[in-house]
């Protein structure tokens, strides 16, 4: 059971005498958690949280993600997220499992991507060209857990009449995540267009006194533009997820 719809399902399905009770004490046996030695996978998640367990690929070996994979896929989770993965560990994931998987994010999806259910539009914006492993980030988490994503590229402020052209994507969003590196001013200039929630997301692009984007997060949390929130720098995944949680709000 990956989500509280599962959950509710197999109660259901009890209740009506389709599963046996014997069966769903099987799989409620298999909750909370599977101990690998060096991972605890997380099978409750889902149910706790709505989404189910991500992988952080970033410093895991090949076969330590390829484990934590197959417990996870064991326990019947549909759609298998890692980021920051390594080409290593995607030949290892790909050559038992049906991965998808973008190198300029290095994000791989195992199984399916949830049917987009979201309520409205997430639109992923970014500064400039180097920002778009982040975006990618952003943009395959936010789809992976069932969103319609545009994607709006290269709109920084250097430009801006770029970003004017994209008015009307900007505007029907129902979340917004801006992306840049630099000063980051896009997401103050975004978030005095729209209506609704910007995520800020700080990149590491900028020469030496953007410190790796320190600068472009001060200015994130110093923007004037009401309706912004910052997330650390480089994470599209947090940005991704938390547009998620927004976009899914009844």
């Amino acid at each position: 059971m990956n989500n509280k719809k599962e959950l509710t399902q197999l109660l259901e399905e009890v209740a009506s005498g389709k599963t046996p009770v014997e069966e769903a004490v099987l799989r409620f046996r298999e909750l909370p958690f599977e101990d690998l030695g060096y991972a605890k996978t997380d099978l409750h998640r889902g149910m706790r949280q709505g989404v189910a367990e991500v992988i952080y690929g970033a410093g895991k070996t090949p076969e330590q993600i390829l484990g934590i994979v197959q417990s996870l896929w064991k326990h019947r989770q549909k759609t298998i997220l890692i980021t920051r993965m390594s080409e290593d560990a995607k030949e290892l994931v790909a050559a038992s499992f049906p991965l998808e998987y973008e190198p300029v994010s290095r994000t791989g999806i195992v199984g399916e991507k949830a049917e987009p259910d979201g309520r409205g539009t997430i639109v992923v914006a970014t500064g400039g060209t180097s920002d778009i492993p982040v975006a990618e980030e952003a943009a395959l988490t936010a789809e992976a857990f069932g969103n319609h994503v545009v994607r709006v590229y290269d709109v920084g402020v250097a430009g801006i009449h770029r970003l004017f052209a994209h008015q009307r994507d900007i505007l029907s969003a129902r979340v917004i995540i801006a992306i840049a590196g630099m000063e980051g001013a896009l997401a103050s200039v975004i978030g005095g267009m729209a209506d609704c929630p910007v995520i800020a997301v700080p990149t590491s692009v900028g020469y030496g006194a953007s410190f790796g984007g320190l600068s472009a997060l001060l200015s994130m949390l110093n923007s004037c533009a009401s309706g912004v929130s910052v997330v650390n720098i480089d994470n599209g995944f947090g940005a991704g997820y938390l547009a998620s949680m927004i976009n899914h709000l009844d």
